[in-house]
This record gives structure tokens, C-alpha cells and sequence, in this order.
């Protein structure tokens, strides 16, 4: 009798134990449109409760440094691999040891160190005004520099980390003394001071304050499909995509991504939202709605995604994007990159 007195506390502590294991919390600089679905479909599939905090990825890091071993976050979630790296560099994340992550994504969309792992890919390219450009015109980002295009450039500020990413590419595939050279060009060649996101610089070109604008590729498919703005609608349709580079390294690109923080209290089930993150399901959803690629070869994109055409993407490792990051910096501010 006593001892059967005694299993059932301990059989219900171990139960209670468990239900409160069963959860992961998830900081992301992601908008939580762009997430939450996923971490739904993961919470129906394993029973793992998902409890989501979503704010600017700058902001999420540094409450990450200073909540320390106090922290509530399982998994960190941005985009960019220069702030992956800035997070690397903090000191946030854990090891990653996932055999379903290492077979799963490509080298160069992982962190060498295991830090973190990329979870959709986006491309940075040209979009070109087919009133007033031909195809034939483009070629290279390099030749967004020759004077052919002076004053036909429109590319946002030099704040932005995307465009920080394509300048430490640049510097990655060209060397220091290029790379200035190529930025010092490319100011001579924008139509106006930098202002406004990816979409302002397509809007703007579309509108003939330009003839070329640099932005990513997601954002181009959003607003090709917007139902709300029939004008975002009308600007993208008379813009055209070229993907540069294509005879060289290849085009430009970058990741959303995401770790296992270095203090989380659930790793394990940090770590089966990773692995769910990369699977064929949820790659493919990315590709659908997001309008970005997947990490994972042969995953499904959507329709408007495949009639933009295959491309060929520069398999330098992303870390190294990050790793450059201070000296583009550097070569915008030298430039003269508002």
C-alpha cells in the first residue's frame, strides 16, 4: 500500500514533467505571417506546443545577449546571413548535431561551425524597365558599374544588410581594391539618394525615375500577386528579371536562417523544429508563399517562382558574407552610399 502510494506522485510528476517539456520558444526577426503557419503545422504533427515572439531581428539579438542563461528562447530565427553571423559572433547559439540538417542542406547554406543552418533562400538581382531596356543590355553586377548606366540605378541605403551582403560578396569573388572601386561606380550611377525598401525601388523604376532596380526576388513575386494594391501589381508587371552573373560564380543569395540557442531549456525539441523547418513540407510551403526558394534540392516551388527560370546561384559558404560584413561597411561609407 505504501508503495503504491508512492508511485503515483512520482508517475504524475513525471507526467507533468513532461507535458511542460513538451514545448519550444521560438525568437524570430521574421514576421509572424511568415512563420506562425509552419510552427502550427509542426505543433499538429509532434504535439510540441510552439510559443512565438516575433520583433526586428536586431532588437531579438541583443534581449538574447542580455537575457543570458535566462533566457526563455529555444531557437532564434532572422534573416540574412550577416546577422546570423553577428549572432555566431555573440556568442547565442549551440553546436547544431543533426544528421537530418547535414544531409539535408548544402554546405555553403550552413554555417561551417554548425552554428546555424540556413531555411530559404532568396536572390538579390536585377529587375529591369522592359519599355526601356533589353536583356542583352545586362550581363554582371560588375556592369552595373560601367557608365552605361549612370544615373539608371536604383538601389536602396547602405543600412540595409542585404545590400551590406552583396557588397561583401563582391569583395568575397573580387578582392578589396575592386570591390571600392566597383561601389565608388555604382554611386555615380544611382538615379537618386537611397530611400525606401526593395518594393520603392522597383515602384520607382517602373515609374521611370530609373531604368534598373536591385532587389530581392521575394518581394517582386509579393507584389505581383498583391490584391490589395493594383499599382504594385502594375509596376512589377512592367518590370523584367535578370539573373546576373550566370556565366561566372553565379547570382547572389542569401538565407533566411535559424539556431538552437546556447541556453535553451528545450534543445531537443529546438532542434525537431529545425529538421521540420527543412523538410520537403515545409520547404515547399516557403516556395509557395513566401515567393523564396528552397534550401533542399527538388523541393516544389510555386508556378510564378518557376516562370522566372532556373538560375545559377553563387556557392560561396555564407558565413563569409558575414565575415566581410565590417569592411563593406567600409567600402559604402568610403563610397559614399547614403
Amino acid at each position: 500500500m505504501r508503495l503504491s502510494n508512492l508511485v503515483v506522485p512520482i508517475l504524475l510528476l513525471s507526467t507533468f514533467n513532461a507535458a511542460i517539456a513538451a514545448e519550444v520558444n521560438v525568437y524570430s526577426g521574421r514576421k509572424e505571417k511568415l512563420i506562425k503557419p509552419l510552427l502550427d503545422r509542426f505543433t499538429e504533427q509532434t504535439g510540441i506546443k510552439t510559443n512565438l515572439v516575433t520583433a526586428k531581428a536586431d532588437k531579438l539579438l541583443t534581449r538574447l545577449k542580455n537575457e543570458g542563461r535566462n533566457t526563455p528562447a529555444d531557437v532564434f530565427i532572422t534573416v540574412d546571413a550577416g546577422r546570423l553571423y553577428r549572432a555566431k559572433d555573440a556568442g547565442v547559439f549551440a553546436t547544431l548535431d543533426s544528421d537530418v540538417l547535414k544531409s539535408s542542406v548544402p554546405q555553403h547554406l550552413r554555417d561551417p561551425d554548425a552554428q546555424w543552418v540556413g531555411l530559404s533562400q532568396r536572390a538579390r538581382v536585377i529587375f529591369y524597365a522592359k519599355d526601356r531596356v533589353k536583356p542583352s543590355e545586362l550581363s554582371t553586377y560588375e556592369d552595373l558599374a560601367s557608365d552605361k548606366w549612370k544615373r539608371r540605378v536604383c538601389i536602396r541605403g547602405s543600412d540595409n544588410i542585404y545590400n551590406q551582403s552583396l557588397v561583401a560578396s563582391m569583395l568575397a569573388a573580387n578582392g578589396n581594391n575592386e570591390a571600392q572601386k566597383w561601389a565608388n561606380s555604382l554611386v555615380q550611377n544611382m538615379a537618386r539618394p537611397p530611400k525606401g525598401g526593395d518594393r520603392d525601388q522597383i515602384k520607382a523604376a517602373a515609374a521611370g525615375q530609373c531604368d534598373l532596380a536591385i532587389a530581392n526576388t521575394y518581394y517582386y513575386g509579393a507584389m505581383l500577386t498583391n490584391k490589395k494594391d493594383s499599382g504594385q501589381v502594375k509596376a512589377a508587371q512592367s518590370m523584367g528579371i535578370f539573373w546576373p552573373n550566370q556565366d561566372s560564380r553565379g547570382s547572389h543569395v542569401n538565407i533566411s536562417g535559424a539556431g538552437v540557442t546556447k541556453h535553451a531549456k528545450n534543445p531537443e525539441n529546438a532542434l525537431k523544429l529545425l529538421e521540420f523547418l527543412v523538410s520537403p513540407e515545409s520547404q515547399k510551403w516557403y516556395a509557395e508563399v513566401n515567393f523564396e526558394y528552397p534550401v533542399i534540392e527538388n523541393a516544389e516551388i510555386s508556378d510564378l517562382v518557376k516562370s522566372w527560370g532556373e538560375f545559377k546561384s553563387d556557392k560561396v559558404n555564407l558565413d563569409v558574407l558575414g565575415k566581410n560584413n565590417a569592411e563593406a561597411v567600409r567600402i559604402m561609407d568610403r563610397a559614399g552610399w547614403k
